[in-house]
C-alpha cells in the first residue's frame, strides 16, 4: 500500500474506543488500497485524551477538535461525540475537504441534518465523501439477510417487526447522564437504539418508512445528578437530581413506501436485555430472522419447500463466501461486535479510494432523522403521521 488515509478522531470514549479498535485492525483484515493511519484523537479533558491515546494507539492528541481539522495531514475526521455537536464538526470538516465519519443519529433536529447531507453533496462533487456510522449493517447476517430479500427468496414483503432491547437504565439511581438529556441526545430510547432498527429494517428490505403512529414513555422522571464520569457506567456524584428529559421507551406503528406494515419498539427498560436487536420480516415466500444476540446466525423459512420439509432453518454464517467473514477465521469459528465496526471502515475506506459514495450517506442517515421526528410528532399528537420528504418543500 503506497499511499495512507490519515485519521483524526473526535471523542475516545464507548464509540471512541470502537472505532479506534477498527482503524487499528481494518488494515490487517483486509487488503485495502488505502493504509489507515491513526493521526490524532481529540478530548476535552488534557489527562484524558493523552491516556486515551496512549491505551488506543492514536500518535498524538489534542484538547480542540478544530486544531484537527486545521492540520495538513489529516485526511478524515471520525466524529465519535454526543449529538449536539455533530453538525458543527461535520461542516467545518467538510468545508476543510476532509473525508467525515459520524456516528448515528446522524444529528439531534431535522433542520441539523439537512444542513449536513447538503454539505455532503455539495463535498460530493469535490471527491470529498462522507458516512453515517450504522455499524449493524455491517453484520454478515445482516448483510445475508438483505441479499436474500434482493433475490426473492422471501417473495413480497409483507411484515417487518423490530425490536431493541437494553435495560442499562432500570434503576432510577443511575444518573443522569447525557444520553439523558434532550439538548445533549436530541432524544432518548428513540434516537439512540430506534434509529438502528430504523435504518437496519429500512437497509434489508429497501423499503422506506413513510408514516407512523407511535408512543413514547419517559418511566423515571427525575435522576441523580453525574460525577466526573458520564459514561455508561457513571456514577452519581451526590448533589441533587436532575430532570430526565427524553425518552426511556418508543413504540410505533408504521407503513412501508413497498407496502410492507411494521411495529417497532425500542426501550432501555427491558430488565434482563443487554443488547437485544432483533428483526424479522415476513414474506409471501418465507420469513427472515436476526437477533443480534446471536449474531452469527440468520433463520430462515423457505415456504416454496413442501410442507414436510417446511421449518426455519439455522444459517451459520461463518463462511468465506458470506460477506465479510473471508478476512477473518475458519468455518464456523464466529466474529463479535467489534467487527461491525471493522468492516465499517473498510467499506469507507474502499469507497474514498475508488471515488464511490460511501453507505449511508449522509442523505440516507437524513431519511433516519426524519422518521425519529415523525415518530416524536406522532406521539406528541397521537396521531398517524406522515414522514416528511428528504427533499425540502420549495
Amino acid at each position: 500500500m503506497s499511499e495512507q488515509l490519515r485519521v483524526g478522531m473526535v471523542g475516545y470514549a464507548f464509540m471512541g474506543a470502537t472505532h479506534s479498535v477498527a482503524w487499528r485492525t481494518v488494515n490487517h483484515a483486509f487488503d485495502l488500497p488505502l493504509s489507515a493511519r491513526m493521526t490524532a484523537v481529540s478530548g476535552r479533558s488534557p489527562e484524558g485524551v493523552a491516556a486515551a491515546a496512549a491505551k488506543l494507539g492514536w500518535e498524538g492528541h489534542t484538547t480542540d477538535w478544530r486544531t484537527l481539522i486545521d492540520r495538513d495531514d489529516i485526511d478524515l475526521i471520525d466524529i465519535c461525540t454526543p449529538g449536539d455537536t455533530h453538525a458543527e464538526i461535520a461542516l467545518a470538516a467538510l468545508a476543510a475537504g476532509k473525508h467525515v465519519l459520524c456516528e448515528k443519529p446522524l444529528a439531534n433536529t431535522v433542520a441539523e441534518a439537512r444542513e449536513m447531507a447538503a454539505a455532503a453533496a455539495q463535498a460530493a462533487s469535490s471527491g470529498v465523501r462522507a458516512m453515517c456510522a450504522f455499524n449493524y449493517r455491517r453484520v454478515p447476517a445482516v448483510a445475508l439477510m438483505r441479499k436474500f430479500v434482493q433475490d426473492g427468496r422471501i417473495g413480497t414483503i409483507r411484515h417487518v417487526r423490530a425490536s431493541y432491547l437494553q435495560d442499562w437504565i432500570v434503576d432510577p439511581e443511575f444518573p443522569l447522564v447525557w444520553r439523558l438529556r434532550k439538548e445533549l441526545a436530541g432524544s432518548g430510547a428513540l434516537g439512540d437504539i430506534g434509529a438502528h432498527i430504523i435504518d437496519l429494517t429500512q437497509f434489508v428490505t429497501g423499503q422506506s418508512i413513510s408514516s407512523v403512529s407511535a408512543l413514547t414513555e419517559t418511566f423515571v422522571k427525575q435522576r441523580p445528578l453525574p460525577g466526573a464520569s458520564a459514561g455508561l457506567s457513571a456514577a452519581a456524584d451526590g448533589t441533587g437530581l436532575g430532570d430526565v428529559t427524553v425518552d426511556d421507551a418508543a413504540l410505533f406503528l408504521a407503513r412501508l413506501d413497498g407496502g410492507a406494515v411494521g411495529t417497532y419498539e425500542a426501550t432501555r427498560f427491558a430488565t434482563g436485555r443487554k443488547n437485544a436487536l432483533r428483526v424479522e420480516l415476513n414474506g409471501s415466500l418465507g420469513s427472515l430472522a436476526f437477533d443480534f444476540e446471536r449474531q452469527n446466525e440468520l433463520e430462515f423459512y423457505d415456504g416454496a419447500l413442501p410442507s414436510t420439509e417446511q421449518g426455519f432453518s439455522r444459517i451459520l454464517v461463518t463462511e468465506a463466501d458470506h460477506p465479510y467473514i473471508a478476512a477473518w477465521w475458519p468455518p464456523g469459528h464466529g466474529i463479535g461486535y467489534e467487527h461491525t465496526f471493522t468492516h465499517e471502515v473498510r467499506d469507507l475506506i474502499e469507497a474514498i479510494a475508488t471515488g464511490q459514495q460511501p453507505t449511508p450517506s449522509f442523505a440516507d442517515a437524513l431519511q433516519v432523522q426524519l422518521v425519529l421526528d415523525a415518530v416524536s410528532r406522532s406521539a406528541e399528537s397521537a396521531q398517524w403521521t406522515t414522514v416528511e420528504p428528504a427533499l425540502e418543500r420549495v
